[in-house]
């Protein structure tokens, strides 16, 4: 044995990683307060300054309204209910509609894209048609499905499958093709159909590019369910927004929104919860 060997100190690794690792919990901590802090200060100082532009006649309160204006259409909503009926039947109806048009677009753009993803013939042959079909401006299919299916659900389904559809596609199929090779000749080698190693190589390879899209998709979705009923429904939050607008009630209009977002937000937390539990076994970032 080298005397080099022999003469070098051995480090107790013991002690430092939890020193070390208490020291990153505790920045991780301080940030995240930081950073929660940081949101709520800027939000608070965008709401007080468009509240206090709008009371001094800055900006128009009847074009641009104010956050008092549209804390009391929200109040006036959840408590009194609508014109069309009570709140929570317009979010249900709007969250319905969108819900039913991701499952649709997810299901459809993740078969289609593992599907051209590992036929490369399917790909050659329908992959022009598919460019040219995304290049177009799928909101504009809105009143296409109106004249289709009429003003009940099934129009905004339709439009938010075509807007759901695209992105997840495009992920489902990248990561049809970003499945490491050697996985695919290791399953091959060891007896794997072409349907087993679909299953069982390609599909979970594929699911972080998957889970990708579907932040983003479930956000398509319900504008597709809200342009729907924008342009012609019997109920829904799209159908408050143009009657708001109709009304010139900036307040109901900006309302609206608020709660699509809060509904948004919800459906992202739950998303990020539900990938948090699938993908356990992915290491957290560690900080350099």
């Amino acid at each position: 044995m080298s005397p080099d060997v022999l003469s070098t100190p051995v480090v107790d690794t013991a002690k430092v990683p939890p020193d070390r690792a208490h020291s990153r919990a505790r920045a991780a901590r301080r940030r995240k307060v930081v950073v929660m802090a940081s949101r709520a200060l800027l939000l608070v100082a965008v709401l007080g300054l468009w509240e206090a532009l709008s009371r001094a006649e800055v900006i128009d309160p009847f074009n641009f309204s104010m956050p008092t204006k549209i804390w009391d259409q929200i109040y006036t909503w959840v408590t009194h209910g609508t014109a069309l009926g009570s709140l929570g039947e317009q979010i249900w109806y709007t969250l319905h509609e969108a819900l039913l048009g991701w499952v649709f677009g997810v299901a459809a753009g993740v078969v289609c894209g593992i599907a051209l993803g590992r036929i490369a013939f399917l790909a050659d042959v329908l992959g022009p048609y598919i460019k040219v079909l995304n290049s177009i401006p799928r909101i504009v299919l809105a009143p296409i499905f109106v004249i289709w299916f009429g003003l009940g659900p099934a129009s905004k389904v339709a439009s938010a499958v075509v807007l759901v559809f695209f992105p997840v596609f495009f992920n489902a199929f990248q990561g049809a093709r970003e499945v490491d090779r050697n996985l695919v000749a290791n399953a091959r080698i060891l007896g794997a159909s072409d349907r087993r190693v679909t299953l069982q190589v390609v599909i979970p390879s594929a699911t972080s590019w998957i889970f990708t899209s579907l932040h983003v998709s479930f956000g398509f979705a319900l504008i597709g369910a809200i342009v729907g009923e924008y342009i012609g429904a019997t109920k829904g939050i799209g159908l408050l927004v143009a009657q708001s607008q109709g009304t010139f009630n900036a307040a109901g209009v900006y309302a609206a929104m608020v709660i699509l977002a809060a509904v948004a937000l919800v459906a992202e937390g739950l998303l990020t919860f539900a990938e948090s539990r699938i993908f356990r076994w992915k290491p957290a970032g560690s900080d350099s």
